[in-house]
Protein backbone atom coordinates (compact mmCIF):
# COMPACT_ATOMS: atom_id res chain seq x y z
CA UNK A 1 0.00 0.00 0.00
CA UNK A 2 1.60 3.28 -1.01
CA UNK A 3 0.76 6.95 -1.11
CA UNK A 4 2.21 9.94 -2.91
CA UNK A 5 2.96 13.08 -0.92
CA UNK A 6 1.31 16.31 -2.02
CA UNK A 7 3.51 19.25 -3.01
CA UNK A 8 1.83 21.32 -0.28
CA UNK A 9 3.75 22.05 2.91
CA UNK A 10 1.27 19.96 4.89
CA UNK A 11 0.74 16.37 3.72
CA UNK A 12 -2.79 15.76 2.50
CA UNK A 13 -4.72 13.02 4.27
CA UNK A 14 -5.97 10.23 1.98
CA UNK A 15 -9.23 8.45 2.82
CA UNK A 16 -8.97 5.15 4.71
CA UNK A 17 -9.12 2.07 2.48
CA UNK A 18 -10.09 -0.66 4.94
CA UNK A 19 -11.94 -1.26 8.18
CA UNK A 20 -11.00 -3.35 11.24
CA UNK A 21 -13.01 -3.83 14.43
CA UNK A 22 -12.92 -0.73 16.56
CA UNK A 23 -11.17 -0.97 19.92
CA UNK A 24 -8.60 -3.51 18.73
CA UNK A 25 -5.86 -1.25 20.16
CA UNK A 26 -6.49 1.18 23.04
CA UNK A 27 -6.55 4.73 21.70
CA UNK A 28 -3.90 6.01 24.11
CA UNK A 29 -1.57 3.16 23.10
CA UNK A 30 -2.19 3.81 19.41
CA UNK A 31 -1.49 7.54 19.87
CA UNK A 32 1.79 6.75 21.65
CA UNK A 33 2.81 4.49 18.76
CA UNK A 34 2.01 7.24 16.24
CA UNK A 35 4.06 9.71 18.26
CA UNK A 36 7.12 7.51 17.75
CA UNK A 37 6.66 7.23 13.97
CA UNK A 38 7.76 9.77 11.33
CA UNK A 39 4.93 12.31 10.90
CA UNK A 40 4.71 11.81 7.13
CA UNK A 41 4.16 8.09 7.68
CA UNK A 42 1.33 8.78 10.12
CA UNK A 43 -0.51 11.00 7.62
CA UNK A 44 0.17 9.13 4.40
CA UNK A 45 0.23 5.47 5.49
CA UNK A 46 -1.08 4.77 9.00
CA UNK A 47 -4.18 6.85 8.41
CA UNK A 48 -5.25 4.51 5.58
CA UNK A 49 -5.44 1.36 7.69
CA UNK A 50 -8.86 1.76 9.30
CA UNK A 51 -11.35 4.21 10.77
CA UNK A 52 -9.82 3.96 14.26
CA UNK A 53 -6.32 4.73 12.97
CA UNK A 54 -7.67 7.58 10.88
CA UNK A 55 -9.41 9.14 13.87
CA UNK A 56 -6.23 9.03 15.94
CA UNK A 57 -4.09 10.34 13.05
CA UNK A 58 -6.52 13.25 12.62
CA UNK A 59 -6.88 14.05 16.31
CA UNK A 60 -5.84 17.44 17.64
CA UNK A 61 -4.40 15.79 20.76
CA UNK A 62 -1.88 13.78 18.72
CA UNK A 63 -0.41 16.83 16.96
CA UNK A 64 -0.60 19.03 20.05
CA UNK A 65 1.43 16.44 21.96
CA UNK A 66 3.84 16.11 19.05
CA UNK A 67 4.40 19.89 19.13
CA UNK A 68 5.01 19.74 22.87
CA UNK A 69 7.55 16.94 22.65
CA UNK A 70 9.47 18.52 19.79
CA UNK A 71 9.50 21.99 21.32
CA UNK A 72 7.16 23.80 18.90
CA UNK A 73 5.55 26.17 21.36
CA UNK A 74 3.11 29.06 21.13
CA UNK A 75 4.32 32.55 21.94
CA UNK A 76 0.96 33.32 23.54
CA UNK A 77 -0.77 30.50 25.38
CA UNK A 78 -4.15 32.16 24.82
CA UNK A 79 -3.80 31.92 21.03
CA UNK A 80 -4.50 28.27 20.27
CA UNK A 81 -4.21 26.97 16.68
CA UNK A 82 -7.39 25.80 15.03
CA UNK A 83 -5.37 23.03 13.35
CA UNK A 84 -2.49 21.59 15.36
CA UNK A 85 -1.39 19.38 12.48
CA UNK A 86 -1.01 22.42 10.21
CA UNK A 87 0.84 24.26 12.97
CA UNK A 88 3.18 21.28 13.45
CA UNK A 89 4.13 20.93 9.79
CA UNK A 90 4.64 24.68 9.36
CA UNK A 91 6.97 24.65 12.37
CA UNK A 92 8.87 21.69 10.97
CA UNK A 93 9.25 23.33 7.58
CA UNK A 94 10.18 26.80 8.85
CA UNK A 95 13.66 27.92 7.79
CA UNK A 96 15.47 30.91 6.37
CA UNK A 97 14.73 31.03 2.63
CA UNK A 98 17.64 33.40 1.93
CA UNK A 99 20.91 31.84 0.83
CA UNK A 100 24.20 32.85 2.48
CA UNK A 101 22.64 35.47 4.80
CA UNK A 102 25.72 35.82 7.03
CA UNK A 103 28.39 36.33 4.34
CA UNK A 104 29.96 32.98 5.18
CA UNK A 105 30.52 32.25 1.48
CA UNK A 106 31.43 35.69 0.14
CA UNK A 107 28.67 36.98 -2.19
CA UNK A 108 27.29 33.58 -3.21
CA UNK A 109 23.51 33.55 -3.62
CA UNK A 110 23.17 37.33 -3.98
CA UNK A 111 22.46 39.33 -7.13
CA UNK A 112 24.36 42.62 -7.07
CA UNK A 113 22.23 45.41 -8.52
CA UNK A 114 24.34 48.41 -7.42
CA UNK A 115 28.08 48.24 -6.76
CA UNK A 116 29.19 51.84 -6.20
CA UNK A 117 32.40 53.23 -4.76
CA UNK A 118 34.87 50.45 -4.04
CA UNK A 119 32.06 47.87 -4.38
CA UNK A 120 30.66 45.34 -1.92
CA UNK A 121 33.04 43.55 0.41
CA UNK A 122 32.83 40.82 3.06
CA UNK A 123 34.56 41.45 6.39
CA UNK A 124 34.55 40.14 9.93
CA UNK A 125 32.19 41.97 12.29
CA UNK A 126 33.68 45.10 13.93
CA UNK A 127 31.25 44.95 16.85
CA UNK A 128 30.07 41.63 18.32
CA UNK A 129 26.66 40.59 17.00
CA UNK A 130 23.89 39.66 19.51
CA UNK A 131 24.01 36.19 17.95
CA UNK A 132 27.51 34.96 18.79
CA UNK A 133 27.53 32.59 15.82
CA UNK A 134 27.48 35.55 13.39
CA UNK A 135 31.10 36.31 12.53
CA UNK A 136 30.95 38.05 9.12
CA UNK A 137 29.02 40.83 7.45
CA UNK A 138 28.62 42.45 4.05
CA UNK A 139 29.87 46.05 3.94
CA UNK A 140 29.12 48.88 1.51
CA UNK A 141 31.33 51.64 0.13
CA UNK A 142 30.99 55.36 -0.66
CA UNK A 143 28.72 54.78 -3.68
CA UNK A 144 25.29 53.17 -3.40
CA UNK A 145 25.52 49.39 -3.04
CA UNK A 146 22.48 47.10 -3.16
CA UNK A 147 21.96 43.37 -3.56
CA UNK A 148 18.95 41.10 -3.82
CA UNK A 149 17.57 37.59 -3.86
CA UNK A 150 14.45 36.28 -5.61
CA UNK A 151 12.79 33.42 -3.72
CA UNK A 152 10.69 30.99 -5.77
CA UNK A 153 8.20 29.69 -3.20
CA UNK A 154 7.14 26.64 -5.18
CA UNK A 155 10.74 25.49 -5.60
CA UNK A 156 11.11 25.89 -1.82
CA UNK A 157 8.18 23.52 -1.25
CA UNK A 158 5.31 26.01 -0.82
CA UNK A 159 2.85 25.22 -3.60
CA UNK A 160 0.47 27.69 -5.21
CA UNK A 161 -2.57 26.01 -3.63
CA UNK A 162 -0.93 26.11 -0.19
CA UNK A 163 -0.03 29.81 -0.45
CA UNK A 164 -3.51 30.73 -1.69
CA UNK A 165 -5.43 28.59 0.79
CA UNK A 166 -3.37 29.05 3.96
CA UNK A 167 -1.71 32.43 3.31
CA UNK A 168 0.85 31.81 6.09
CA UNK A 169 2.59 34.74 7.73
CA UNK A 170 5.84 35.76 6.04
CA UNK A 171 8.45 37.21 8.38
CA UNK A 172 11.24 39.53 7.19
CA UNK A 173 14.25 40.44 9.34
CA UNK A 174 17.56 42.20 8.70
CA UNK A 175 20.49 43.21 10.91
CA UNK A 176 22.44 46.38 10.10
CA UNK A 177 25.15 48.45 11.79
CA UNK A 178 27.10 51.62 11.00
CA UNK A 179 30.78 52.24 11.60
CA UNK A 180 31.15 54.35 14.72
CA UNK A 181 33.47 56.82 12.93
CA UNK A 182 31.53 57.39 9.68
CA UNK A 183 28.01 58.44 8.76
CA UNK A 184 26.07 56.04 6.54
CA UNK A 185 22.72 55.15 4.99
CA UNK A 186 20.66 51.91 5.10
CA UNK A 187 17.71 50.83 2.94
CA UNK A 188 15.53 47.73 2.54
CA UNK A 189 12.70 46.83 0.15
CA UNK A 190 10.77 43.53 0.06
CA UNK A 191 8.04 42.58 -2.42
CA UNK A 192 5.55 39.72 -2.47
CA UNK A 193 5.19 38.92 -6.17
CA UNK A 194 2.63 37.10 -8.30
CA UNK A 195 3.33 34.58 -11.07
CA UNK A 196 4.27 37.40 -13.46
CA UNK A 197 6.57 38.85 -10.78
CA UNK A 198 4.37 41.88 -10.24
CA UNK A 199 4.07 43.21 -6.65
CA UNK A 200 1.05 42.18 -4.58
CA UNK A 201 2.29 43.77 -1.36
CA UNK A 202 5.51 45.56 -0.40
CA UNK A 203 7.54 46.53 2.64
CA UNK A 204 9.53 49.69 1.93
CA UNK A 205 10.31 51.76 5.04
CA UNK A 206 12.09 55.09 4.91
CA UNK A 207 15.85 54.96 4.53
CA UNK A 208 17.77 55.13 7.81
CA UNK A 209 20.70 57.52 8.30
CA UNK A 210 23.46 57.44 10.92
CA UNK A 211 25.61 60.37 11.90
CA UNK A 212 29.37 60.15 12.37
CA UNK A 213 30.46 59.18 15.91
CA UNK A 214 27.52 56.85 16.55
CA UNK A 215 27.43 53.82 18.88
CA UNK A 216 28.21 51.38 16.06
CA UNK A 217 25.85 48.75 17.53
CA UNK A 218 23.80 46.21 15.60
CA UNK A 219 20.12 46.97 15.06
CA UNK A 220 17.36 44.80 13.64
CA UNK A 221 14.42 45.66 11.41
CA UNK A 222 11.50 43.22 11.11
CA UNK A 223 8.21 43.05 9.25
CA UNK A 224 5.36 40.54 9.11
CA UNK A 225 3.29 40.08 5.96
CA UNK A 226 -0.21 38.70 6.65
CA UNK A 227 -3.67 38.80 5.06
CA UNK A 228 -1.97 39.53 1.73
CA UNK A 229 -4.48 37.59 -0.38
CA UNK A 230 -3.99 34.86 -2.98
CA UNK A 231 -1.47 34.86 -5.79
CA UNK A 232 1.91 35.14 -4.00
CA UNK A 233 4.50 33.03 -5.85
CA UNK A 234 7.81 34.84 -5.26
CA UNK A 235 9.48 37.05 -2.65
CA UNK A 236 12.04 39.64 -3.71
CA UNK A 237 14.39 40.84 -0.95
CA UNK A 238 16.59 43.92 -1.62
CA UNK A 239 18.81 45.84 0.80
CA UNK A 240 21.93 47.97 0.83
CA UNK A 241 23.29 51.45 1.50
CA UNK A 242 26.49 53.49 1.48
CA UNK A 243 28.64 55.77 3.60
CA UNK A 244 27.62 59.43 3.49
CA UNK A 245 31.07 60.98 3.70
CA UNK A 246 32.50 59.54 0.49
CA UNK A 247 35.54 57.99 2.11
CA UNK A 248 37.48 55.54 -0.07
CA UNK A 249 37.26 51.98 1.16
CA UNK A 250 34.46 50.34 3.15
CA UNK A 251 32.97 52.71 5.70
CA UNK A 252 29.30 52.18 4.78
CA UNK A 253 26.52 50.20 6.38
CA UNK A 254 27.20 46.62 7.53
CA UNK A 255 24.58 43.93 6.84
CA UNK A 256 24.23 40.34 8.06
CA UNK A 257 21.88 37.59 9.26
CA UNK A 258 19.05 38.62 6.92
CA UNK A 259 15.99 36.37 7.04
CA UNK A 260 12.83 35.51 5.10
CA UNK A 261 10.75 32.71 6.57
CA UNK A 262 7.27 31.24 6.33
CA UNK A 263 5.83 31.20 9.86
CA UNK A 264 3.00 29.37 11.62
CA UNK A 265 0.54 32.21 12.22
CA UNK A 266 0.04 31.27 15.86
CA UNK A 267 3.79 31.38 16.51
CA UNK A 268 4.52 34.86 15.17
Amino acid sequence: MGATQSSDSVPQSPSPVSTVPEGSVPLDVLEEIFLKLPPQQVVLICRLVCRQWRDVADSQSLWRERCRREGHRLLAASRVPRDWRLFYFLCKKKRNLLKNPRAEDQMRGWQISENGGDHWKVEGVLVAHPNESVKNNFVTSYGMCSKSQLIDLESEGYSASFMDRIQPHIRIADWYAPRWDCGCQYKIHVDLLNQRKKPIESFSPDEIYFQQWNDGKWKQITHLFHNYGPGVRYIRFVHGGKDTQFWAGWYGIRLTDSCVEICPAMET
